[in-house]
């Protein structure tokens, strides 16, 4: 074997062509600079044939919006389960990655698993909710090694710490446990199946979402007034504590972000009755009826009229760094407790709203009517 000088390494070189996995180093422009024998197996060529060419003379991806990420080569992308169309090959469903190379602008290393052989393309989930929550998924394994870390690191700082300090360690060990959770849900997604839903105090979970925000915050990096507007009269919804506190905590974090520039930075979370709202489940019982909401406004510029039609697909997003995926998380999460999120924008007021709408836990029963003789 092949190592490098004077390390005991194997060059990387090597090592790439051991992975089981494509990998393509891309230079600036999406053309192949080299690629490793599983690339070339994957696209049926030799590297005599592929280096030189532009990545879409070879792979031809249908989604515009994630074509368009692989052009920014400043940014990571990933996409699970994606459909392309392989020339000479024919239609393929993969995993991809795309990184940047460090120090070297312009250039990306793209990493391919093809899932084509496990289904056959025997059914398409490639669609935006399927999709949004299998790119974290990609990372699950990495994320829950340094999960327990904290976990371990926050429990011994527990036992130093003063008694007036413990609510911190709590918060830390109880956020972990909360994601750790969230992870193992979207490993398994690939079921189709929803989490498990019950009876929720929503106003116990935006408070959670609050204190993590808070934490967050804890060095005044973000300058905000949050005002909060709770009806205390609203009974439990039916829906998941855990993807609750998500949905919060993501609605108020891209608030937050989104009124930094205002001259008074302003987030309002408001809960209320709202009679009226049903939703058809497509079967043959009534609609379900959707009368609790929880608003999340600010008042910063709004998001760009071009792009309001599309916040919640994936790989959309107005942020430089951004993935695209937050907000598409947040409304599978909220169709998964048989919920439904909308986005609105006020000009008039200079207001941008993100409104929820979830079911009763339980319904209140009709009252009998009495008899008459």
């Amino acid at each position: 074997m092949s190592l490098s000088a004077g390390t005991g390494i194997p060059e990387a070189q090597r090592l790439l062509a051991s992975l089981p996995q494509a990998v393509v180093l891309l230079e600036p422009g999406l053309t192949i600079a080299s690629l490793n024998p599983a690339a070339e197996q994957f696209f049926g060529q030799s590297a005599r044939r592929l280096v030189g060419c532009e990545l879409r003379d070879v792979v031809s991806i249908s989604d515009r919006r994630l074509a368009d990420r692989l052009a920014d080569y400043e940014t990571p992308v990933s996409a699970r389960e994606i459909v392309v169309q392989l020339r000479g090959k024919g239609a393929r469903r993969i995993d991809i990655n795309v990184a940047p190379v460090a120090d070297t602008p312009g250039w990306q290393l793209l990493t391919i698993h093809d899932n084509s052989a496990a289904d056959a393309l025997g059914d398409d989930s490639g669609g935006p909710d399927n999709a949004v929550l299998r790119g974290p998924e990609i990372m699950a394994h990495e994320i829950k090694n340094p999960l327990a870390g904290i976990r371990g690191a926050a429990q011994l700082l527990a036992r130093r710490v003063e008694e007036r300090d413990r609510a911190l360690t709590d918060l830390i060990t109880g956020e972990v446990d909360r994601i750790a959770g969230l992870i193992e849900r979207m490993q398994k997604l690939s079921g189709r199946t929803a989490p498990p839903v019950g009876p929720c105090n929503l106003h116990e979970a935006a408070r959670r979402a609050i204190d993590v925000l808070d934490a967050a915050n804890a060095q005044g990096t973000s300058r905000f007034r949050l005002v909060e507007e709770f009806d205390p009269s609203l009974p439990p919804v039916l829906g998941s504590a855990d993807g609750l506190v998500q949905v919060m905590i993501n609605l108020l974090s891209n608030a937050v972000e989104a009124c930094q520039d205002a001259d008074e930075p302003r987030v309002v979370i408001r809960t209320r009755f709202a009679s009226g709202l049903q939703l058809q489940t497509g079967d043959a019982s009534a609609p379900l009826r959707l009368p609790i909401e929880v608003r999340v406004s600010d008042n910063g510029p709004g998001i760009d009229p071009a792009m309001r039609d599309h916040i919640f697909e994936p790989f959309v997003t107005t942020k430089k760094s951004g993935q695209g995926l937050g907000l598409p998380l947040v409304r599978k999460l909220v169709r998964d407790m048989n919920g439904r999120i909308t986005h609105e924008r006020n000009e008039e007021a200079g207001l941008t709203h993100f409104r929820i709408h979830l079911p009763l836990a339980r319904e209140p029963r009709s009252r009998p009517r009495r008899k008459t003789a």
